[in-house]
């Protein structure tokens, strides 16, 4: 085999960091932030993304910008890898605002199926150190194989079904209540 060879082997091998990251975020896609937008009518940035446009008060951000220190700029912060957002004000002062934060603002479906994933699995995880179930039969209660089990151990996955979790839950004892409140003043929008 020739050098040339060589070297086309090793490279396919390699992937890039925009392979290794569309793949590691709920279900395979990764929210990125296209371009930010100030809107001093509303007190608000605009967020657009490839799906939508976004808004974040400037109430929820830290530090906040007022009629005495507005925002001289905002931009899209490549160093978040375009997950995010900096803003300067005209003190100097200057902020971050991540993705997580907007869509967590704005109640984004799949972030909120995300997140309560990620809080079952940590539960599971927990629940799992304190049984006196081996993992044998864990895995022989719910029917699966162990590779499917570990799957629905490793919190950044986030493929598996929040059924499957439950199931899980079951199994290692766990009662679980749904409890669905009317929003109150603290938990909704901020005007």
């Amino acid at each position: 085999m020739g050098s040339r060879q060589q070297e086309a082997d090793e490279r396919q091998g390699v992937a890039t960091s925009s392979q290794l990251d569309r793949k590691t975020r709920s279900g395979g896609f990764f929210v990125k932030v296209r371009s930010v937008k100030c809107n001093n009518r509303k007190k608000a940035f605009e967020i657009r993304t490839a799906r939508r446009t976004l808004h974040f008060p400037y109430s929820k951000s830290d530090p906040q910008p007022s009629t005495g220190d507005p925002i001289r700029q905002a931009f899209v912060d490549k160093e978040l890898g375009g997950e995010g957002f900096t803003y300067v004000l005209e003190s100097g002062r200057e902020g971050t605002v991540h993705i997580d934060q907007v869509l967590e603002y704005n109640q984004d479906p799949a972030y909120l199926r995300d997140a309560l994933l990620y809080r079952l699995t940590v539960e599971a995880e927990n629940r799992l150190k304190r049984s006196a179930l081996s993992r044998r039969e864990i895995i022989r209660r719910l029917g699966t194989s162990a590779a499917q089990f570990y799957r629905l151990l490793d919190a950044t996955n986030y493929r598996k079904s929040v059924d499957q979790m439950v199931a899980l839950l079951h199994v290692l004892d766990c009662e679980i209540d749904l409890v669905v409140r009317t929003k109150g003043p603290s938990r909704g929008r901020a005007a």
